[in-house]
Protein backbone atom coordinates (compact mmCIF):
# COMPACT_ATOMS: atom_id res chain seq x y z
CA UNK A 1 0.00 0.00 0.00
CA UNK A 2 1.30 3.43 -0.90
CA UNK A 3 2.20 5.82 1.89
CA UNK A 4 0.92 8.68 -0.28
CA UNK A 5 -2.59 10.00 -0.87
CA UNK A 6 -1.72 12.56 -3.55
CA UNK A 7 0.80 12.95 -6.35
CA UNK A 8 1.53 16.51 -7.47
CA UNK A 9 3.04 16.85 -10.92
CA UNK A 10 4.90 19.92 -12.05
CA UNK A 11 4.11 20.55 -15.73
CA UNK A 12 7.05 21.82 -17.80
CA UNK A 13 9.77 19.18 -17.83
CA UNK A 14 7.64 16.68 -15.90
CA UNK A 15 4.56 16.23 -18.11
CA UNK A 16 5.50 18.30 -21.16
CA UNK A 17 9.02 18.12 -22.55
CA UNK A 18 8.79 21.88 -22.97
CA UNK A 19 11.68 23.38 -21.04
CA UNK A 20 14.00 23.57 -24.06
CA UNK A 21 11.26 25.12 -26.18
CA UNK A 22 10.34 27.69 -23.52
CA UNK A 23 13.89 28.69 -22.76
CA UNK A 24 15.07 28.76 -26.37
CA UNK A 25 12.26 31.18 -27.24
CA UNK A 26 12.97 33.24 -24.13
CA UNK A 27 16.69 33.42 -24.94
CA UNK A 28 15.89 34.57 -28.48
CA UNK A 29 13.53 37.29 -27.25
CA UNK A 30 15.89 38.55 -24.57
CA UNK A 31 18.68 38.73 -27.11
CA UNK A 32 16.42 40.68 -29.47
CA UNK A 33 15.65 43.05 -26.58
CA UNK A 34 19.35 43.77 -26.04
CA UNK A 35 20.17 41.19 -23.36
CA UNK A 36 22.33 38.57 -25.04
CA UNK A 37 21.21 35.25 -23.56
CA UNK A 38 21.96 31.64 -24.43
CA UNK A 39 19.55 28.77 -23.94
CA UNK A 40 21.68 27.39 -21.11
CA UNK A 41 21.72 30.80 -19.42
CA UNK A 42 17.94 31.02 -19.68
CA UNK A 43 17.61 27.53 -18.19
CA UNK A 44 19.95 28.35 -15.33
CA UNK A 45 18.33 31.69 -14.51
CA UNK A 46 14.62 31.51 -15.28
CA UNK A 47 13.56 27.86 -15.46
CA UNK A 48 10.91 26.87 -12.94
CA UNK A 49 9.87 30.42 -12.12
CA UNK A 50 6.64 32.17 -13.04
CA UNK A 51 6.90 35.19 -15.33
CA UNK A 52 6.21 37.63 -12.48
CA UNK A 53 9.35 36.39 -10.73
CA UNK A 54 11.44 36.40 -13.91
CA UNK A 55 10.79 40.09 -14.58
CA UNK A 56 13.04 41.51 -11.80
CA UNK A 57 15.81 39.12 -12.83
CA UNK A 58 15.53 40.31 -16.43
CA UNK A 59 15.46 43.97 -15.41
CA UNK A 60 18.51 43.56 -13.19
CA UNK A 61 20.49 42.13 -16.08
CA UNK A 62 19.04 44.42 -18.72
CA UNK A 63 19.54 47.55 -16.65
CA UNK A 64 16.13 48.94 -17.60
CA UNK A 65 12.44 48.03 -17.38
CA UNK A 66 11.41 44.80 -19.04
CA UNK A 67 9.87 45.59 -22.45
CA UNK A 68 6.07 45.52 -22.32
CA UNK A 69 5.77 43.25 -25.35
CA UNK A 70 8.06 40.53 -24.05
CA UNK A 71 5.65 38.35 -22.10
CA UNK A 72 2.91 38.41 -24.73
CA UNK A 73 5.38 37.64 -27.51
CA UNK A 74 7.00 34.84 -25.50
CA UNK A 75 3.56 33.32 -24.92
CA UNK A 76 2.62 33.65 -28.60
CA UNK A 77 5.82 32.08 -29.91
CA UNK A 78 5.77 29.25 -27.38
CA UNK A 79 2.17 28.36 -28.21
CA UNK A 80 2.90 28.55 -31.93
CA UNK A 81 5.81 26.13 -31.63
CA UNK A 82 4.01 23.89 -29.16
CA UNK A 83 1.07 23.36 -31.51
CA UNK A 84 3.55 22.09 -34.10
CA UNK A 85 6.02 20.04 -32.11
CA UNK A 86 5.46 19.83 -28.35
CA UNK A 87 5.78 16.29 -26.99
CA UNK A 88 5.16 14.71 -23.62
CA UNK A 89 7.99 13.57 -21.38
CA UNK A 90 8.75 9.97 -22.23
CA UNK A 91 6.72 7.56 -20.12
CA UNK A 92 4.44 10.09 -18.44
CA UNK A 93 1.22 9.05 -20.19
CA UNK A 94 1.52 5.39 -19.18
CA UNK A 95 2.55 6.38 -15.67
CA UNK A 96 -0.41 8.71 -15.17
CA UNK A 97 -2.90 6.24 -16.66
CA UNK A 98 -1.65 3.53 -14.31
CA UNK A 99 -1.68 5.73 -11.23
CA UNK A 100 -4.30 4.72 -8.67
CA UNK A 101 -3.95 7.80 -6.48
CA UNK A 102 -5.32 11.31 -6.56
CA UNK A 103 -3.24 13.54 -8.76
CA UNK A 104 -3.01 17.17 -9.78
CA UNK A 105 -0.77 19.62 -11.61
CA UNK A 106 0.92 22.50 -9.74
CA UNK A 107 2.99 24.64 -12.07
CA UNK A 108 4.49 28.10 -12.44
CA UNK A 109 2.96 28.27 -15.92
CA UNK A 110 -0.48 29.77 -16.65
CA UNK A 111 -3.49 27.45 -16.92
CA UNK A 112 -3.96 27.95 -20.68
CA UNK A 113 -0.45 26.62 -21.38
CA UNK A 114 -0.96 23.61 -19.14
CA UNK A 115 -4.41 22.79 -20.53
CA UNK A 116 -3.19 23.05 -24.12
CA UNK A 117 -0.52 20.44 -23.49
CA UNK A 118 -2.75 18.09 -21.52
CA UNK A 119 -5.25 18.19 -24.38
CA UNK A 120 -2.49 17.54 -26.89
CA UNK A 121 -1.18 14.54 -24.93
CA UNK A 122 -4.64 13.09 -24.26
CA UNK A 123 -4.18 13.55 -20.52
CA UNK A 124 -6.76 16.23 -19.75
CA UNK A 125 -9.25 13.65 -18.45
CA UNK A 126 -6.64 12.30 -16.03
CA UNK A 127 -6.40 15.65 -14.21
CA UNK A 128 -9.79 17.25 -14.86
CA UNK A 129 -9.98 20.59 -13.08
CA UNK A 130 -7.16 19.73 -10.68
CA UNK A 131 -4.75 22.25 -12.20
CA UNK A 132 -3.09 24.82 -9.96
CA UNK A 133 -1.00 27.68 -11.28
CA UNK A 134 1.33 30.02 -9.42
CA UNK A 135 0.28 32.63 -11.98
CA UNK A 136 -3.24 32.77 -10.56
CA UNK A 137 -3.64 30.77 -7.34
CA UNK A 138 -0.98 32.11 -4.96
CA UNK A 139 0.83 35.36 -4.17
CA UNK A 140 4.28 33.79 -3.93
CA UNK A 141 5.58 31.40 -6.57
CA UNK A 142 8.21 28.68 -6.35
CA UNK A 143 10.68 28.32 -4.60
CA UNK A 144 8.16 29.23 -1.88
CA UNK A 145 5.97 26.29 -0.80
CA UNK A 146 2.68 28.16 -1.23
CA UNK A 147 1.53 26.56 -4.50
CA UNK A 148 2.13 23.00 -3.34
CA UNK A 149 0.42 23.67 -0.03
CA UNK A 150 -2.52 25.26 -1.83
CA UNK A 151 -2.81 22.26 -4.16
CA UNK A 152 -2.66 19.72 -1.33
CA UNK A 153 -5.27 21.63 0.65
CA UNK A 154 -7.57 21.84 -2.37
CA UNK A 155 -7.15 18.11 -2.95
CA UNK A 156 -7.74 17.27 0.72
CA UNK A 157 -4.30 15.75 1.33
CA UNK A 158 -1.82 16.24 4.14
CA UNK A 159 1.63 17.47 3.17
CA UNK A 160 3.34 14.44 4.69
CA UNK A 161 1.14 12.18 2.56
CA UNK A 162 1.92 14.04 -0.67
CA UNK A 163 4.50 13.15 -3.32
CA UNK A 164 5.82 15.87 -5.63
CA UNK A 165 7.47 15.18 -8.99
CA UNK A 166 9.67 18.08 -10.05
CA UNK A 167 12.47 18.77 -12.52
CA UNK A 168 13.90 22.10 -11.32
CA UNK A 169 15.87 23.28 -8.32
CA UNK A 170 13.19 25.92 -7.77
CA UNK A 171 10.44 23.33 -7.67
CA UNK A 172 12.35 20.86 -5.52
CA UNK A 173 13.07 23.64 -3.03
CA UNK A 174 9.36 24.48 -2.90
CA UNK A 175 8.30 20.88 -2.38
CA UNK A 176 10.80 20.30 0.40
CA UNK A 177 9.74 23.54 2.10
CA UNK A 178 6.13 22.30 1.94
CA UNK A 179 7.10 19.21 3.93
CA UNK A 180 6.38 16.84 1.06
CA UNK A 181 8.38 13.96 -0.39
CA UNK A 182 10.03 15.17 -3.59
CA UNK A 183 11.25 13.20 -6.58
CA UNK A 184 13.67 15.01 -8.84
CA UNK A 185 12.95 13.84 -12.40
CA UNK A 186 15.70 14.12 -14.99
CA UNK A 187 13.83 12.87 -18.04
CA UNK A 188 13.36 15.97 -20.21
CA UNK A 189 15.43 17.24 -23.10
CA UNK A 190 16.66 20.18 -21.03
CA UNK A 191 18.67 18.09 -18.58
CA UNK A 192 22.32 19.12 -18.53
CA UNK A 193 25.36 17.50 -16.85
CA UNK A 194 25.23 18.01 -13.11
CA UNK A 195 21.47 18.62 -12.98
CA UNK A 196 20.78 15.51 -10.92
CA UNK A 197 23.37 16.64 -8.38
CA UNK A 198 21.75 20.07 -8.19
CA UNK A 199 18.33 18.53 -7.53
CA UNK A 200 19.81 16.35 -4.80
CA UNK A 201 21.57 19.34 -3.25
CA UNK A 202 18.24 21.21 -3.22
CA UNK A 203 16.82 18.43 -1.06
CA UNK A 204 15.16 15.98 -3.46
CA UNK A 205 14.53 12.75 -1.57
CA UNK A 206 15.00 10.71 -4.73
CA UNK A 207 16.50 11.62 -8.11
CA UNK A 208 15.55 9.51 -11.11
CA UNK A 209 16.14 9.54 -14.85
CA UNK A 210 12.82 8.09 -16.01
CA UNK A 211 9.25 7.32 -14.97
CA UNK A 212 10.16 3.65 -14.82
CA UNK A 213 12.14 4.49 -11.68
CA UNK A 214 9.28 6.33 -9.97
CA UNK A 215 6.72 3.59 -9.25
CA UNK A 216 8.98 1.56 -6.91
CA UNK A 217 9.45 4.65 -4.73
CA UNK A 218 5.78 4.77 -3.71
CA UNK A 219 6.30 2.22 -0.97
CA UNK A 220 9.88 3.12 -0.06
Amino acid sequence: MSRFDLVIFDYDGVIADSELLNNRVLAELLTEAGLATTVDEAIATYMGRRWLDCVPLIEERLGQPCPDFLHAEWTRRCHQEAHARLEAVDGVAAFVEGLHLSRCVASSSPPAWIEMGLDRFGLRHAFGDSIYSAAVHVTRGKPHPDLFLHAADAMGAAANRTLVIEDTVTGVTAGVAAGMTVIGLCAGGHIRPGHADRLAAAGAHHVVESYAEVAPLFSS
